[in-house]
């Protein structure tokens, strides 16, 4: 069970029901259930994560604006974005929560290496960043040792509303796009991500499905 990865592809879904599965799935999960990942696109929502201050949303205008129990400060997500969410049991796998945030990373990163697009960390600012822009943003949550919530990888969307927000709480931090620094089709991304995610996080065996979590 340790070594095998369900991924449900959610579509575009709406953030709250989303969120609210994500934490009754973690909630209701025991020694013996299985990790997944989840991969959505959200319609238009900022998010303020737990330690968010108010000051960081500028002018959020019509884009709803939703307080949630992650780690961070205020992101967007909108279409065109991959977010990913691992639900992982990091407890039973044995990994450290710095250690699960650096796995990620390491996938975001071998991920864009095979666009020939060189993705950094900046020390003290998770997520990944292209020469300075950020094109990749990570706020996990974990309870009685499972990892929800996740990362969002910008690959083709409006970047506009990140200029109503600070970007996780940092002043004029710009953000980028893959469509931007290379040719991309969103579902070879998306499957390239899983593939990374996997081998990074320790998974042998991954299965998909089509049906969400209830």
């Amino acid at each position: 069970m340790n070594d095998r990865l369900s991924v449900r592809r959610l579509g575009l879904a709406g953030y709250e029901p989303v969120w609210r599965d994500m934490q009754s799935f973690t909630d209701s999960r025991d020694a013996s259930s299985g990790d997944e990942l989840w991969l959505v696109q959200h319609p238009p929502v900022f998010t303020q994560g737990q330690a968010g201050k108010a000051e960081h949303v500028l002018a959020p205008g019509d884009i709803p604006v939703i307080q949630v129990d992650r780690g961070g400060q205020v992101t967007y997500h909108g279409p065109g974005q991959i977010v990913a969410y691992p639900l992982v049991d990091i407890k039973r796998k044995g990994i450290a929560v710095r250690e699960f945030v650096n796995r990620i990373e390491t996938a975001i990163i071998d991920v864009l290496a095979h666009y020939g697009v060189k993705g950094e960390r900046i020390e003290g600012a998770p997520g990944i960043y292209v020469s300075g822009d950020k094109i990749a943003s990570l706020g996990l949550r974990v309870r009685r040792g499972c990892t929800f919530h996740g990362m969002a990888f910008n690959i083709d969307m409006d970047l506009e509303p990140f200029q109503r927000i600070n970007p996780c709480g940092f002043a004029e931090l710009q953000v980028t796009q893959l469509s931007a620094l290379a040719p991309v089709d969103f579902q070879e991304v998306e499957d390239r991500l899983i593939d990374s995610l996997a081998q990074h996080l320790g998974y042998s065996e991954v299965n998909e499905t089509d049906s969400h979590q209830e």
